[in-house]
């Protein structure tokens, strides 16, 4: 019964998910968009469009060029990101809610792993994970189940059903089925029509405090 049942560990995406980090993301994206004469996107089109890590999506966006595009978007993030991102109300709560608890969490994310972790520090979370696991810090980025195995690795929990893993986007659920364990959407809004047909949330919580009220009921 592991709905019914604490997680021994939750893995949990970045963006979007923990931290609000759309507005860098679309100023460094519109910036590489524009250098190549490309038009810019508004954020509808960015909360839409990036999902895929960078090294997988920008060879579709920019052809042979995507090597440059990308030191371009990392340049402009790199001056940007660490004084604009901002946590989603009530998730540092939660991380100290689940840590009393004594589950174990991680984070797997297609954000770049340095950034990744530079965030964490900053915003003081360091202490709260395991495993903080970027795009690139795995054979392969998620969905694939790679980063899901690195990130429990050495915590004594193997991938199943007894992992949560908590995301804001289909990617984020189609990884979790992918290592069978169980995926949890955590965002507010709603949600488009058949956005996650293929790939189902068994759990839907739309902030931090919803999904800790629902660990104390268990």
């Amino acid at each position: 019964m592991p709905l019914k049942t604490k997680p021994k560990a939750i893995i949990y995406d970045w963006d979007n998910t923990l931290v609000d980090s759309w507005p860098p993301i679309r100023d460094a994206l519109n910036t590489t968009l524009v250098h190549f004469g490309m038009m810019p996107w508004s954020m509808d089109e960015v909360r839409g469009r990036v999902r895929k890590s960078l090294r997988e999506s920008f060879p579709d966006l920019f052809g042979d060029e995507w090597q440059n595009a990308a030191d371009i978007f990392y340049g402009r993030y790199g001056e940007i990101h660490a004084t604009s991102i901002e946590p989603i109300d009530g998730v540092s709560k939660m991380l100290a809610h689940n840590t009393d608890l004594g589950i174990f969490q991680a984070v797997v994310s297609n954000k770049t792993g340095k950034y990744l972790r530079k965030e964490a520090d900053i915003l003081g979370w360091t202490g709260y994970f395991g495993p903080i696991i970027g795009a690139n810090d795995a054979p392969h980025d998620k969905p694939a189940i790679d980063p899901v195995h690195m990130a429990l690795k050495g915590s004594g929990f193997a991938a199943g059903q007894s992992v949560w893993f908590v995301g804001d986007t289909d990617i984020d659920m189609q990884c979790a089925i992918n290592a069978d364990c169980i995926p949890v959407l955590m965002r507010r809004g709603i949600e488009e029509k058949g956005e996650f047909d293929q790939f189902s949330p068994k759990l839907r919580f739309d902030s931090a405090e919803a999904l800790c009220k629902h660990l104390r009921n268990l």
